[in-house]
């Protein structure tokens, strides 16, 4: 199958397809662990009872859909802990689960994945900035729903988190556990033919844009059990990650193909995560004098060129009165109890006075 096809149970299975079935019958087909990420979107079990009016008397577009109805709650018991059982097999061990629901059904969904050995990192509340009014006035308007973020177990020894990612993307803000994002309308969400919602549920490519940055890498799998309209696929397409969507409904499958294939990847440059500084090789400082990029007898200077220091050949720096590191010396000159001497330390170059830490970054870009 080429990119973006549709499919049958798991015949040819391969990265970047769409399989038409019952996600648990195609989950169980698959081979064990080889998803990083699962994202699902199940459905919610609303229980609306009858038609939904507005004020004016004019019908609500609901989710009435078939595939959103349940007999009882057992009955979605016993759904949620299949499909559930299903995606955490083909879930890599250092693997994680996103799943998505309101009031009607996260906390039974918590519950299950719990009881299945999966271990909840965070839950994120989607706060909507234009959520459905409560027409009838007797509840607080719905304007949030919920996601959990789970590893595959407890003892999972990793797991991805892009942290300087998310800090990037809000602004070098630790980003929250409560997000602001708007509803899918607009020229993003999907039409009929007469012009109504294609997808009841389609949800909002901004929302998967901050769950695929965050918890994956270019070139991960993420499996959605739930594809839906494909927003899962069209973000993993244009964020260069991989995807694999299962669907049961047929017209779904059309909707999301079409809609991947006119999707843009985006340059490999451009979807690089920003690195944690943990996860960045070290660098000595001596990697500095042994590479030639500050020679033995270089004399760094403080920012303000009050303090002065010799570099050695091992590495070390030198002054009136003490020897060491270049955090030790940083310190020693200020009078300090410590200091950190990447960022103290420059050297003049054409004039100008620059940090020690760009020939620090410049050996990292070549490990990198």
């Amino acid at each position: 199958m080429s990119d973006n096809e549709s499919g049958s149970g798991t015949e040819g299975f391969r990265p970047n397809t769409i399989i038409q079935g019952d996600c648990v019958g195609v989950m169980n087909a698959m081979p064990e662990a080889i998803a990083d990420l699962v994202f699902a979107d199940p459905p919610y079990n609303l229980q609306l009872e009858g038609e939904l009016r507005r004020p004016d008397n004019s019908l609500v577009d609901a989710v009435d859909d078939g595939w959103d109805q349940f007999a009882s709650f057992g009955e979605y018991d016993g759904f949620t802990r299949d499909w559930l059982s299903a995606a955490r097999r083909v879930l890599k061990p250092n693997g994680a689960l996103w799943v998505i629901g309101s009031y009607h059904n996260i906390f039974r969904v918590g519950a299950i994945l719990q009881d299945l050995g999966y271990w909840i990192l965070n839950d994120v509340v989607w706060r909507k900035t234009n959520p459905m009014p409560n027409f009838r006035g007797r509840r607080f308007t719905n304007a949030h729903e919920t996601l959990i973020w789970a590893a595959h177990s407890r003892d999972q020894k990793s797991y991805t988190f892009n942290y300087e990612a998310m800090k990037a993307l809000n602004d070098e803000l630790q980003m929250r556990s409560d997000w602001l994002l708007p509803i899918c309308s607009g020229g993003e969400r999907l039409k009929d033919g007469s012009g109504g919602k294609a997808h009841s549920t389609q949800k909002p490519e901004g929302l998967l844009h901050r769950i695929l940055l965050a918890s994956t890498q270019p070139g991960d799998l993420v499996l959605d059990p739930f594809f839906g309209s494909g927003t899962t696929g069209a973000v993993a397409k244009r964020l260069s990650r991989n995807y694999v969507g299962i669907e049961r409904n047929a017209g779904y499958v059309e909707m999301a193909r079409a809609r991947i294939a006119a999707v843009e990847p985006s340059e490999p440059s451009a979807v690089e995560v920003t690195r944690s500084k943990r996860s960045e090789p070290r660098i000595p400082f001596g990697s500095l004098v042994e590479r030639g990029l500050l020679k033995p007898g270089a004399v760094l200077m403080a920012p303000d060129r009050r303090h002065t220091a010799k570099v050695r050949a091992d590495g070390t720096l030198v002054c009136a009165n003490a020897t060491g590191s270049i955090h030790r010396i940083a310190a020693h000159v200020q009078g300090l109890d410590a200091c950190n001497g990447w960022t103290f330390w420059h050297f003049e170059h054409r004039g100008a006075l620059v940090p020690i830490d760009v020939l620090r970054q410049q050996l990292r870009a070549e490990l990198n």
